[in-house]
């Protein structure tokens, strides 16, 4: 399963010697690429922040704890998916990780398959923040293309107007509407007012 998606890493930070060479075993196994980090500091300061896949994260550490490291990336923008790991759990710290966007809150000895079953989870989630954020930058590309009118054309095309009527309401001739809105949607890369608008509707949702 972890061979679909070979440029994902899976980052494992835990002080625990033991429970690195145990999760970095078991997630290579399936094929997961896996890098260790010692402490928190360390990861933060090391790990690729823009590369796609998850962190495994201990909440008990010396220095920085797991929640501040979850913090620390939440304050840095970086949308790292957080599996939190624990031998110590409370249930008032589960909830509060879960609130604050973690995948989940595991207590060790955690099962394989459970372990396993949360990275991708993890990491399914973590495409689909990264798609997301890839059609959200490229829309917003596409709409600083547009033009004052090409835009006002654009809205009145999605509110289902027909040509005679846009060009009634911003007072220009129908021949100027049809040329606006033939360029609008060639900028906004729209094969039709439907895409336009589901697109339109994706952007807006966020």
């Amino acid at each position: 399963m972890g061979q679909e998606f070979a440029a994902e890493t899976v980052y494992v930070v835990d002080d625990d010697a033991l429970i690195r060479i145990a999760l970095t075993r078991l997630l290579e196994a399936e094929a997961y690429r896996v890098e260790c980090y010692a402490d928190a500091e360390s990861f933060l300061k090391f790990h690729s922040a823009g590369a796609p896949g998850c962190v495994i994260l201990d909440v008990e550490m010396p220095g920085m704890n797991g929640c501040d490291v979850h913090q620390a990336l939440l304050e840095g923008d970086m949308k790292r998916q957080v599996i939190f790991l624990t031998g110590h759990g409370t249930i008032p710290l589960s909830v509060s990780a879960i609130k604050s966007g973690a995948v989940d809150f595991l207590t060790k000895p955690v099962a394989a398959d459970q372990l396993l079953d949360t990275v991708q989870v993890a990491l399914e989630r973590d495409r689909l923040s990264r798609k997301d954020t890839k059609f959200r930058s490229s829309f917003q590309m596409r709409l600083e293309k547009l033009t004052t009118r090409e835009c006002q054309v654009l809205l009145h095309v999605m509110e289902g107007k027909m040509n005679k009527q846009i060009a009634a309401d911003l007072g220009v001739t129908l021949k100027t509407i049809k040329v606006h809105r033939g360029r609008a949607m060639h900028k906004m890369q729209a094969n039709s007012v439907a895409d336009l608008v589901r697109d339109w509707t994706l952007f807006s949702a966020g």
